[in-house]
């Protein structure tokens, strides 16, 4: 994920430099960074820091700590020093960009028109406070920008064609978003917004290779995005590539150590490295898994038997063993005869009816006739809706949950069985279907 320098970065020649910091300068600082050099530059940043506190009035250095820190990723350190500088155009532009990161859009728009009328590339930061102000929920104000930008020629640029993905995507047109990020990457092939942007997009399509590698290269150059490590460290563990996952967390709480879910996920994977490995044991429970996802359709059964089974939304053999017999001697028109045939299906696979009962409550079998059509919509209603995190939305691909129905259908338990599902993911559910005055089954 992170290139390797064939040669490594004068670090503190560049930091304690008294002339002006140069466009080439700042390249070299975020080489640094790309090159694991991460720690060098910090190290420099807080001495110079250190002088600036002591009474060091030097414009210079007070701009180096701020960028330094900046693409280190800790930008309300980097808006601290920064302010203590404005009216250079450099110092506006950077923190501009240091606001924005963190979420300070209204200033973040301020900082860039400062930033263009005290010497800075004006085109660009015009395209950049169209972003902050589109952030800051001003879309129409945000166009209008765009057009003055393109009317400066601004429309030839990589930027531009981003901030017009972002705009496409706040009307909710996907597919003309995909299409400006992807321009944007072509014209820029190291544009961290617009490869972030797609790399959301194929994970939230199932495209996982594509995703992975659109994150990968997002994070090739610095500043570090935390929710660009979070969704690449989560996508890793998915595959079992623990030691890369780590990393990804372990970076991640690097720029911000206080990063509460950064260090559940860490934790999450350190319990997992060091669970007993039984290579028989996982085999033998992946041929068990596969066999419970078998469909019972799959089986020739009298019309009668299939109907009934049908109708109590039973489609594999797990929804099956989940039954005892008095289940399926509830449903219409199904008798001794059928429950026979039933009880030698599942025997030919090693299986019994009522394994996997639920002790505590009887099966909820799909939706009751009782409700209204409005409970009925909701129920009905794709469970992509909840916006889900990676980690949870992936449970819900392998449980082939797709609707809100099929989800409340589920315990915590069922849910908690899945790989990489843990008690953060179940409470994230927990909250989102809470939201909607739903919840899990015998919650």
């Amino acid at each position: 994920m992170i290139a390797t320098l064939k040669e490594p970065v004068d670090v503190r020649g560049v930091m304690q430099g008294s002339g002006a910091l140069t466009a080439d300068d700042v390249r070299a600082l975020e080489a640094a960074v790309s090159g694991g050099q991460a720690t060098e530059l910090r190290q420099e940043a807080y001495t110079l820091a250190n002088d600036v506190e002591q009474g060091d009035k030097s414009k210079t250095k007070i701009l180096r700590v701020g960028i330094a820190f900046y693409l280190l990723g800790q930008g309300r350190v980097a808006v601290e020093a920064l302010e203590k500088v404005a009216g250079d155009g450099v110092a506006d532009f950077f923190r501009g960009q240091a606001l924005l990161g963190i979420g300070r859009y209204t200033e973040a728009a301020e900082a860039y028109e400062q930033a263009g009328k005290h010497g800075y590339d004006k085109v660009h930061c015009l395209l950049l406070q169209a972003g902050a102000v589109r952030a800051s929920g001003d879309l129409s104000k945000a166009e209008e920008l765009l057009k003055s930008a393109a009317s400066q020629g601004g429309s030839t640029r990589p930027e531009y064609c981003y901030q017009m993905g972002c705009v496409l995507a706040d009307k909710g047109d996907t597919y003309g978003a995909v299409e400006y990020f992807s321009r944007a990457v072509d014209m820029d092939p190291t544009h961290q917004r617009a490869l972030f942007w797609l790399a959301q997009l194929n994970a939230q399509r199932g495209n996982d290779d594509d995703a992975v590698r659109m994150y990968e290269r997002a994070l090739a150059k610095p500043p570090l995005h935390l929710s660009a490590l979070l969704n690449l460290g989560l996508l890793y563990e998915d595959v079992e590539n623990y030691s890369a996952a780590a990393y990804c967390f372990r970076r991640a709480l690097e720029v911000d150590p206080t990063h509460s879910r950064a260090r559940l996920y860490l934790k999450d994977i350190e319990s997992t490295s060091n669970l007993p490995f039984d290579e028989d044991s996982i085999r033998q429970q992946q041929r068990q898994k596969q066999t419970l996802m078998i469909s019972v359709s799959d089986f020739e059964m009298s019309v009668r038997a299939r109907n009934c089974l049908q109708k109590m939304g039973v489609r594999t053999l797990e929804d099956l063993i989940r039954l005892n017999e008095q289940d399926l001697l509830a449903g219409k028109n199904f008798g001794e005869t059928s429950l026979r045939e039933i009880k030698e299906m599942l025997e030919s696979k090693g299986l019994k009816l009522g394994m996997l009962a639920s002790k505590d409550k009887p099966r909820d079998f799909g939706i009751q006739e009782t409700l209204t059509p409005q409970q009925q919509s909701l129920l009905n209603r794709p469970v992509a809706e909840l916006n889900l995190s990676v980690r949870a939305r992936k449970c819900m691909t392998r449980l082939q949950i797709a609707s809100l129905g099929e989800l409340v259908a589920r315990t915590p338990d069922e849910l908690l069985e899945s790989k990489n599902f843990g008690v953060t993911s179940l409470n994230e559910v927990r909250s989102k279907l809470n939201d909607l005055g739903l919840r899990l089954r015998n919650d």
